[in-house]
């Protein structure tokens, strides 16, 4: 399980904890009663979760998952989600101006059928991702004895984002023989974190709750062992804003920050769901059993011989691993969590209202893979959002 959040380690800024993101009050409050029941009551209410979180299994996975599929595209349809699905619909159009509305709809809606599909595979994950099957319910890169031989060599760093199946990813690592640490947020009833916690020990990973990764995640990378992080959240006010999709974009500085901290070599990847003709021409095993169909695709790989040479290094290495998303996201545009506030957060000059900074744009024009119309883009859609703010 990677994280759905990230807290910095010895000298990085407290800031970037959550991204600047809090919970809403009606959120908090939930929490704070949780925490305040009792054991007795506690138990039997994860019980009733669980039961409730094992209900698909009552069924083959593939029915149930089509069940869920249609149900996702119901709810994303539904009046009382017309909110976000317009939100997907506006992310839609800023990285695909050429969809028309109809196209953005279907492909904002195929968002919610793989969000609720794949609460039906994890429910079926323990069960299908064990010692001797998992390795019939997956498709491993072409790279993975040069991956492996990345990942031992050095600290690691692993990241991934809301795009396929961002749980798989890490169970497949811990399977294949990675001690993977993996930063997450714990759950609010303890019986039903705890069951979390044992299940992923049983495939290789070891969770950090994002509230202790201050004092974990230094000495799991110092030990030699990899961690694993979802790294597409948004950073807040204050994170670092990097290009994405041609616009700047909140990202945080203490992934970058850990990972040139301990000369990590960083990958990029995530596990892609393909259709049962792609999973029958590269590996017969994982085409039907009823299993999961899932391909492990690296995005990119690189380490501080890349950095440690740029104007600034921690800069390069956010904007690549964004860079890295991108085309995580392009590969698999149906199995992205578009309603996303991917954009709320902007930088400091687009809300005071002052020139787009000479100093961004350098930076901007050193990344290797940016041309100077990237840049340019880039400079035009901040200046539009300045202008278009209240």
């Amino acid at each position: 399980m990677f994280a759905g959040g990230f807290v910095p380690g010895p000298g990085l800024a407290a800031a970037d904890v959550n991204g600047g993101c809090s919970a809403s009050a009606e959120r908090k409050s939930l929490i704070r009663t949780l925490k305040r029941m009792p054991w007795w009551v506690q138990e039997p209410l994860s019980g009733v979760m669980r039961a409730a979180l094992g209900a698909p299994m009552l069924g083959a996975l593939p029915a149930m998952a089509d069940l869920a599929g249609g149900l996702g595209r119901t709810f994303g349809a539904a009046r009382l989600n017309r909110k976000r699905l317009a939100r997907a619909d506006e992310n839609l159009r800023e990285v695909f101006p050429q969809w028309d509305a109809d196209e953005r709809r279907h492909h904002a809606l195929a968002a919610y059928e793989h969000l609720f599909r794949l609460g039906v595979e994890l429910a079926f994950s323990p069960r299908l991702l064990n010692r001797d099957g998992w390795v019939n319910q997956l498709i491993l890169p072409d790279r993975l004895p040069e991956l492996r031989r990345m990942i031992t060599d050095r600290a690691c760093v692993m990241l991934t984002g809301h795009v396929g199946n961002w749980e798989l990813i890490g169970s497949a690592m811990g399977l294949l023989g990675f001690p993977l640490h993996a930063v997450y947020r714990p759950l609010d009833l303890a019986p039903l974190d705890a069951w979390v916690r044992q299940s992923r020990e049983r495939q290789g990973i070891t969770l950090v709750s994002k509230f202790g990764a201050v004092h974990e995640l230094p000495g799991a990378l110092a030990a030699g062992r990899p961690v694993g992080l979802v790294a597409d959240q948004n950073g807040g006010d204050r994170g670092m804003f990097v290009p994405f999709f041609g616009r700047l974009t909140s990202t945080y500085k203490s992934i970058g920050l850990l990972a040139i901290q301990f000369n990590a070599t960083v990958v990029c990847g995530f596990a892609r769901r393909v259709s049962a003709a792609e999973a029958s021409r590269e590996h017969a095993d994982a085409a039907s059993r009823g299993g999961l169909r899932y391909k492990v695709e690296i995005a990119d790989v690189f380490g501080p011989e890349d950095w440690s040479t740029h104007p600034d290094p921690l800069f390069y290495l956010t904007a690549r691993y964004r860079r890295a998303l991108e085309r995580m996201i392009l590969t698999a545009p149906d199995q992205y969590l578009w309603m996303h506030r991917i954009w709320r957060s902007r930088p400091l000059h687009e809300r005071a209202g002052k020139p787009f900074p000479a100093a961004l744009r350098e930076k901007m024009s050193l990344l290797p893979w940016m041309s100077s119309a990237d840049v340019d883009r880039v400079v035009d859609r901040s200046e539009r959002e300045q202008r278009q703010a209240p």
